[in-house]
């Protein structure tokens, strides 16, 4: 008996084609790498400012958006962040979950993380090729779970290794056109750079950081066979933080990041290898048109932090995935604790518009910077 997939086609497609790489346009193009869920902000401080962090990440998001930066924190920190994906669809089994944690461990100088990631996808009927019945039923989801160390190559340059396993199980059955199945595992690593001028520069200096990151660098994830693999999106992303106000009471940081997808694939349907890719992404004709831009500002007011507002600007070239929204944030510290949440506003019919993410965090035995 044959079958088929019968709901997986355009749930799927919707929740695929925006789960960081966009819209419809994107789509339309068959996306340019596997696994995109691994671009997603997992927290909500940073989602809060544009998606930014590269330059500034002072917290456990460092993992993603700089482990580099995570060479500079002490003590621990603990955080858990949810967000319902791509609310617009009215999916309530579509969700994005994320699990951080990170330790200084003075024997080793430097700083050890952890992080799962996961994306659940919903659940899927599978019909007779012939007719509507349901024969079957499963679950599609992926998850990554990210190991890393920190250490400072000098007083003002930190280092930092992500190492990464990555599970994609999008269907367990295969179509009647090919063998195999949607089921794909891989691993990637990252590594990061992260700038922050010593205690013996003057003030206006000391307020400047800059940071570097290569992330999800790795071999292609084969769902079918090794002719139609599917590149690991690695992406590079350079970014500055300023601290413009700084005084017992009141912190103002200032940030912006650029980031571009290092993947290149070509008419045929092929694609460069991640070694090849790192290089030749940048002759694909696109220019600067691929180069994502973000901003934003965090202030915070109390003695130590108590209250945060943010608000960034995030933005994509229209011909490569026009997403274009405005962020929102807040959040608060007590003691250990700490409660964050970011909003997306975007245009009405976009399906990233009114996304919510939330935070908790636990932080003992150190400072934040």
């Amino acid at each position: 008996m044959k079958t088929r997939i019968h709901t997986l086609g355009a749930t799927a497609l919707l929740a695929l084609m925006v789960l960081s790489m966009g819209g419809p346009q994107r789509a339309a193009a068959q996306g340019e790498s596997a696994v995109p869920f691994l671009l997603i902000a997992p927290t909500s401080r940073y989602g809060g400012v544009g998606e930014t962090g590269a330059g500034w990440a002072d917290d456990n998001s460092a993992i993603f958006y700089n482990p580099g930066a995570l060479a500079f924190l002490d003590g621990h920190e603990i955080s858990l962040t949810h967000t319902n994906w791509l609310p617009q669809f009215n999916l309530p089994d579509l969700f994005y979950d994320h699990l951080n944690y990170r330790q200084r461990i003075d024997a080793i100088s430097g700083t050890v993380s952890a992080s799962v990631t996961y994306l659940n996808l919903g659940e899927f009927n599978v019909t007779n090729s012939s007719g509507p019945e349901v024969v079957d039923k499963f679950k599609s989801f992926e998850y990554a779970i990210t190991a890393g160390y920190a250490t400072r190559v000098w007083e003002e340059l930190g280092l930092g290794f992500n190492l990464r396993f990555i599970h994609s199980a999008l269907s367990p059955i295969g179509t009647e056109q090919e063998q195999g199945n949607g089921i794909a595992s891989t691993v990637s690593f990252d590594v990061a750079f992260m700038y922050r001028p010593d205690s013996n520069s003057s003030d206006l200096w000391r307020r400047f950081s800059a940071g570097l990151n290569l992330s999800n660098v790795g071999p292609k994830v084969t769902y079918v066979d090794a002719d139609q693999a599917d590149p690991l999106p690695t992406n590079l992303r350079i970014g500055v933080g300023y601290r413009l106000l700084d005084d017992e009471y009141n912190s103002l940081q200032l940030a912006a990041d650029a980031s571009r997808l290092l993947v290149r694939r070509r008419e045929d349907g092929t694609s460069d290898e991640f070694y090849e890719a790192v290089a030749t992404a940048w002759g694909d004709g696109s220019g600067l048109g691929k180069v994502i831009w973000s901003a934003g500002a965090e202030y915070w007011y109390g003695a130590p932090r108590l209250i945060a507002l943010r608000l960034g600007y995030f933005h994509e070239s229209a011909q490569y995935g026009n997403r274009q929204f405005l962020t929102f944030g807040a959040g608060i510290r007590y003691d250990l604790y700490g409660f964050d949440f970011s909003y997306i506003s975007a245009s009405s019919d976009h399906p990233l518009s009114d996304t919510i993410r939330f935070s908790l965090l636990i932080a003992w035995g150190g400072s934040q910077l």
